[in-house]
């Protein structure tokens, strides 16, 4: 008999009236897995050390997505932006492990998200490069808890 491993699971992003109701130790957790995530995803991105201004303007071309705590959906770990030019995909099984799902987002709710998470207007986001360009931006749940 052939057993699964993995149950799939329908998970729904979280409102920000979900992100008010975090705890301490909820935000700790999202600051560890997100250090740890970023480590993984250095193996196959470049991110800079700089942030630049947030992406969520009338003109950009970004798909939003975030990147939750399958123990806690609202844990938000990380939020990415990526730009719709066709780059080969990550491999986000390998990077996401079994902890973290990523879930897509329109822009306008992963814009309340954002603001509610981090309420400064600017310079929230890493820009990340993928062969020598600009593929994205990304913001993880450590820069809320003030980890670095």
């Amino acid at each position: 008999m052939l057993l699964w491993k993995y149950v799939l699971v329908s998970v729904k992003p979280p409102i920000p009236e979900e992100i008010k109701k975090l705890t301490v130790t909820d935000i700790a957790t999202m600051g560890g897995l997100a250090d740890s995530l970023r480590d993984r995803l250095e193996k196959h991105i470049e991110i800079a050390p700089y942030t630049m201004p947030d992406p969520l303007g009338d003109k950009d071309d970004c798909n939003y997505s975030i990147i939750v705590d399958r123990e806690g959906s609202n844990r938000i770990v990380a939020m990415i932006a990526s730009k719709k030019d066709p780059l080969p995909q990550l491999p986000w099984n390998k990077i996401l492990g079994e902890r973290l799902i990523k879930l897509q987002l329109p822009k306008r709710d992963a814009a309340a998200l954002k603001y509610e998470m981090m309420p400064k207007d600017t310079n929230n986001f890493y820009p990340y490069r993928r062969a020598s360009r600009i593929a994205g931006y990304i913001m993880f749940a450590f820069q809320i808890c003030g980890q670095h």
